[in-house]
């Protein structure tokens, strides 16, 4: 008996499969439909399929502070909305820890990732960074350098990574706090996330 072949479902009926089993097969005219399909199920599906990154952990429990990532991040969020910050900002607040149990050690880098190619080189080098600055706040963690940061004084986003750190982070741990629900902030990852994205490739190796 012949075995059915099984494709998992293409986003839009009328769109193609390119139904050859390796990259080095593929033609440029299967390129050239590949890469139009591809750039709108970006436009249509990259937002949400963030935003779920952050949903799916809205349940999860904590080790130990008194509220678990999902709602720090949206405490976060809700105190940059809350202070008037740019929509940029507020989106960067959201997701600035959504990677904080995935990839623990790294997840600065993570966020930065994630974003980078969306929000400005301010935004971008405060992701990469903020965890550093968060030592200050700690200076009784063990192992941890509260002077950490010193080694960036000086640096363009030095003065914007530590306010956001102090304001944004390192405070965004209150369980009484009412927070703004997900959905508020939904519009405004959907418009970050609509912007043209820039290569930042080139600048992820950098000195202090």
């Amino acid at each position: 008996m012949q075995q059915t072949k099984h494709y998992d479902a293409l986003a839009h009926g009328d769109w193609h499969y390119i139904e050859k089993r390796s990259l080095e097969s593929f033609s440029a005219s299967d390129w050239g439909v590949m890469n139009a399909q591809r750039r709108q199920y970006m436009a249509e599906l990259q937002a949400d399929q963030v935003l779920r990154l952050l949903k799916g952990s809205e349940h999860d429990p904590t080790f130990g502070y008194m509220v678990n990532n999902y709602r720090h991040c949206l405490q976060s969020a809700t105190m940059a909305l809350r202070d008037g910050l740019e929509e940029e900002d507020v989106v960067v607040a959201l997701l600035h820890d959504v990677g904080f149990i995935t990839c623990p050690l790294m997840h600065g880098d993570f966020a930065a990732a994630l974003l980078g190619a969306y929000v400005s080189e301010r935004n971008h080098w405060m992701l990469r960074h903020h965890a550093t600055f968060q030592n200050l706040h700690s200076p009784n963690l063990p192992g941890g350098n509260p002077h950490e940061r010193e080694r960036w004084r000086g640096h363009p986003h030095f003065d914007w990574t530590a306010e956001f750190v102090a304001r944004y982070d390192q405070a965004a741990s209150d369980p009484d706090y009412p927070c703004e629900p997900l959905e508020t902030f939904v519009p405004m990852v959907r418009r970050i996330f609509a912007r043209a994205p820039q290569d930042r490739r080139s600048i992820e190796k950098e000195t202090p």
